[in-house]
Parts: structure tokens; C-alpha cells; sequence
């Protein structure tokens, strides 16, 4: 099944459909750039030249401890992409089976259980460069509780010390080995002993993770220099939004850690706790029942972190804006699914036609996650080699005829990862970690456009991530193909600030009709049948 599943990636390669928020308009392009950067495994104070006038830290692109930046290093970008999507749904389908065989549904009969949620859990559309960040985690805790019941067995480090080479701290291991010291405290405070050995496993797994992340921890500890995430500001919502927003993620779960339980698994996990009601097995399934509590409190921590009641303590403690703790809800695949196969034990306890639904419900999952693949989520979206159009951008960068070092573009209308994936310096960008000098001095570019749009305005100085070329009449919005109607009219760049910076080239994927206005003139417009967009490549005067 895995095979199939991963199949249209390895097939299709460049012409394969996938994700783009978080993927094709960033991450897979800052590999690219690091690795051509030369700066790979670069100093601690390293730049990274092509983005942003060479202000954007090395630091910014993480670790070279991570294996996932290896395999962009050693192989084309979608034989990468296709080898690290094997590589974390093999280890995530191993590391559930072996949690739910030897810790929750342990008896040989429930084998259909434990494969077929494995299977399912594995085939999750996790976010792609999180890599093993929270489908590993399943495989972690396994070793954790083997060591908690006094199991010091070789495998169990073994896997403690391997998995932070392929997984984040901050997407997804502080949440979980935060977890795992409450876990050591609760079982302290309730008399069943102080158990060193856990406590040193945990601590263990942190120190490894420290050594792997050390530009991370580089950063938070000894930078102070200004930078993006300073101007982060999270807690805006109402109580009444907070709420709905709980019931949201309960039901939906969110962006980056979808689990596609809606439809099959939440009615099991609702069915599993009316026959637990109905048999009165309140003390036996103490473990379904804590799961199923903290399943909707970590949807309600996501929510209300949110909830504008937080503004007096981010105002006093700045890293409460800085570091995102909302995250303690990516602890919740691992949770959903040790739920859904502990409610089908329970369903199949029960007896009857109960019973016999359990094969069935677990298939109907999976047939649910084989309509999750990228191929068909993502069939009318560009294609790689659409999205990166590598011909086009090379016709626009021998028609310009400069070295790419020697001038600077920004983009209108399509993600600058673009331009960046094909070797153009850029002056805009998609990072959360770079200078706020640099931000406040773009932001004299589109000054203007931000005056004008609330929304954007909101959106650019309150977070700033993506530090993109901005307008009123295009909104939030950043992916034009060539089928556009759309064209901007009244346009209002200042491009004194632009050239002071280098710019002498602006790459719109929708047509600028007062161009003369803003100081810009149309060079050429290029079209080309394997590209996604029609790019208009305008002249600053």
C-alpha cells in the first residue's frame, strides 16, 4: 500500500502535483539556495548572499545535521522529495506498530487494528519538510515506555538518538518531550517512584537534540539582533473565536498536522465512548478516557493561545510571542490514532456485528488517506516543473545577459522561491528569521499598497514572513497563473527605495497598466507552454 501510495512521486518526478503552502513556495527552494550558497555547513555568522542583499542568516535555513538537507544536497529536488516522504511514512507505519503491539493493543488477535491503523497513520498528509517531527513520534514514545517499565534495551537509544537527525525540535519534539517530562513528574507525585532512568532518557533525547539544532540555540541564546519574529503577534482573538476555533481544530485539525479523522475516525472515538458509558468500564479504559480528554483540551490549548486575554503576558514576556507554544497540538496524530486503535478494541470487545464492522472501519480509513494523496489534492495546482518553470526563468535570465550576482528582482503576483530556485537574487522573500532592519526598509516599497488594505497591512507588519511585494488590488494573494484576468491598475510602488537596494527588476505574473506611473517600463513578456505563469518582466527606469 505504501508502495502505491508513494508511487506517483517516484513515477511522475518533476511533473508530480504536491503541496505548495510551506513547500514549493519555500522550503524546497531554500534547500536549493543552501545548498548552491556554498554555505552549507558555513559559520555560525554566515549569510546567505542570493536573498534579501545577503542579510538572511545561514542560521534562518537550520541545521546540516538534518538528513533531509542531505538528500537535496545529493539528489535532484524531487528525487529528494519523493525519497524523504518514503523514508518518514516507512518509520512512521514501524513506529505505530510497535507502540500499539507492545503498549496498547497488544493481543495477537487485534493484529488487523494494529496493522491497519499503522497503515493508516503512516499515509497521513503530514507537512512535508517536518519529516519525522510528529510522525515520529509514535516510534519515540515506544521507547520511552519500554524504558519507563525498565527496558534499557540498546534499540530503544538507538532510536533516541536517530530520530533527532531527522525531525525538528520546534515542530514538534520540545511539545512531545515536555509531554514526556510531565509524564516522569505525574508518575512521581502519584507514588509509583522517582524513575531516574526515564528522567536520563528524556534528558538525553534534549541533549542530542541540542547538539543537531545548534544554530537554533545559537540563535535564541546569543543573537539579539532585531529580527522578524520580534514583531510577531499572535494573541488578537475574541473568546467567542477562541471557542469556535477549538471546536474547529477538533473536528478539522489543522494545516500542517492534518490526520483526516472527521469522517470515520471521530464517529469511532464517539461510538467507543458510549459502549465504555453503556459496559460501565470507566476504571479499565482510564487510558482511553485520559486520551480522549486531552484529544480536546490540546484542540482548546491551539485555540485560546490565540485569545487576545494572553496581550498583558506576551507584552511582560516577549518569547511567549517569539516561540510558538500552540504547537502542543501537533502531539495530537500521535494521539488521534492510538484513540482510534484503542476505540476499535473497544468496539470489537463489544461483540456482535460490532465486531465484525472493525476490519472495515479501518479500511474505510485508509481508502479516506488514498484520496488525501498529493496527486489528487493537489491535480489542479502547477506541477513542479510548472510551478518552477526552470526553462522560462532561464530565457529571462539570458535575456537579461548580467550575472545574476550583479542585480537584484523581486516578484509580483507569484512566490519569490521562484526566482530564487532559478539562481536570481532576490530582494523579497518567505522566511520567519531575518533582519527588521531589512523588513522596515522593504516596507518603504509598498508603504503605499499597505496604506491602502488593512488585511495586508495587518498581515505584513504583525508577522512579515512573507516579505513579498504587496498590493491592495491583489490582497493575499500570490499565485496568478497565466489564465489570469487579473491586471493591476493603480498601482503605487515607490522604486527609489527599490534601486537604492539593488532593484532593477520587478517578475509580475499579472500585467501592470500603469507601470510608467511607478518609474517602470515592460522589457518582454514570457510565455512558455511548460510554465504555470506568463511572467512580465518590467524595468526599473
Amino acid at each position: 500500500m505504501l508502495v502505491l501510495f508513494l508511487s506517483p512521486l517516484f513515477i511522475l518526478g518533476e511533473n508530480a502535483h504536491i503541496r505548495v503552502h510551506d513547500n514549493l513556495d519555500s522550503n524546497l527552494a531554500w534547500y536549493k539556495v543552501l545548498v548552491e550558497s556554498g554555505q552549507l555547513t558555513g559559520d555560525i555568522d554566515a549569510r546567505i548572499s542570493q536573498v534579501i542583499n545577503g542579510e538572511l542568516q545561514r542560521n534562518a535555513f537550520g541545521t546540516e545535521f538534518s538528513l533531509i538537507v542531505w538528500l537535496y544536497a545529493l539528489f535532484p529536488t524531487m528525487t529528494a522529495y519523493a525519497l524523504s516522504q518514503a523514508i518518514t511514512r516507512i518509520v512512521a507505519f514501524g513506529g505505530m506498530y510497535l507502540l500499539l503491539k507492545k503498549h496498547f493493543t497488544a493481543d495477537p488477535k487485534w493484529a488487523v487494528i494494529n496493522v491497519g491503523v499503522s497503515l493508516a497513520f503512516s499515509m497521513t498528509p503530514f507537512w512535508p519538510s517536518g519529516m519525522l517531527s510528529t510522525l515520529g513520534m509514535p516510534l519515540a514514545l515506544w521507547a520511552f515506555l519500554n524504558i519507563r517499565s525498565g527496558e534499557n534495551s540498546w534499540k530503544n537509544y538507538l532510536v533516541l538518538t536517530l530520530l533527532p537527525l531527522y525531525s525538528s525540535i520546534v515542530l514538534g519534539f520540545f511539545f512531545f518531550l515536555s509531554a514526556m517530562g510531565l509524564l516522569w513528574l505525574v508518575d512521581g507525585v502519584r507514588g509509583k517512584g522517582w524513575n531516574w532512568a526515564f528522567l536520563l532518557a528524556i534528558a538525553y533525547m534534549t541533549i542530542i537534540f541540542m547538539l543537531v539544532e545548534y544554530r537554533l540555540v545559537y540563535s535564541f541564546l546569543f543573537d539579539h539582533e532585531p529580527n522578524s519574529r520580534d514583531e510577531y503577534f499572535h494573541a488578537r482573538l475574541t473568546l467567542g473565536h477562541s471557542i469556535k476555533l477549538t471546536f474547529k481544530n477538533y473536528f478539522l485539525g489543522h494545516n500542517h498536522v492534518l490526520t483526516i479523522h472527521t469522517i470515520v475516525i471521530q464517529p469511532v472515538l464517539f461510538l467507543a465512548l458510549i459502549f465504555v458509558w453503556i459496559k460501565k468500564r470507566w476504571e479499565q479504559e482510564r487510558t482511553f478516557l485520559f486520551l480522549f480528554i486531552l484529544n480536546f483540551v490540546l484542540s482548546a490549548w491551539y485555540a485560546f493561545w490565540f485569545y487576545k486575554g494572553w496581550l498583558p503576558l506576551t507584552e511582560r514576556f516577549h518569547f511567549l510571542d517569539t516561540f510558538n507554544f500552540a504547537r502542543y497540538h501537533f502531539l495530537r496524530p500521535l494521539i488521534i490514532y492510538v484513540l482510534f486503535a484503542v476505540s476499535l478494541r473497544i468496539l470489537w470487545q463489544f461483540g456482535g456485528e460490532w465486531k465484525k464492522a472493525v476490519p472495515w472501519l479501518v479500511a474505510a480509513q485508509i481508502i479516506l488517506l488514498v484520496f488525501s494523496n498529493e496527486e489528487i489534492v493537489y491535480h489542479n495546482k502547477p506541477s513542479v516543473k510548472e510551478f518552477f518553470a526552470e526553462e522560462q526563468f532561464g530565457q529571462i535570465k539570458d535575456y537579461i545577459g548580467l550575472d545574476q550576482e550583479d542585480y537584484r528582482v523581486a516578484s509580483l503576483g507569484l512566490h519569490p522561491a521562484i526566482a530564487q530556485y532559478n539562481g536570481f537574487y532576490t530582494l523579497d522573500t518567505y522566511n520567519n528569521f531575518y533582519p527588521l532592519t531589512y523588513k522596515y526598509k522593504f516596507r518603504k516599497i509598498i508603504e503605499k499598497e499597505l496604506a491602502k488594505n488593512k488585511t495586508i497591512r495587518t498581515y505584513f507588519d504583525e508577522w512579515g514572513g512573507r516579505c513579498y511585494l504587496f498590493t491592495d488590488e491583489l490582497g493575499k494573494h500570490y499565485m496568478f497563473k497565466k489564465n489570469t484576468k487579473r491586471k493591476l491598475e493603480n498601482l503605487e510602488l515607490n522604486m527609489e527605495p527599490f534601486k537604492e537596494m539593488g532593484g532593477r527588476y520587478l517578475l509580475s505574473s499579472v500585467p501592470i497598466e500603469n507601470a510608467s506611473e511607478n518609474g517602470l517600463v515592460l522589457d518582454r513578456v514570457f510565455d512558455d507552454k511548460r510554465s504555470a505563469w506568463k511572467i512580465h518582466l518590467y524595468k526599473a527606469l
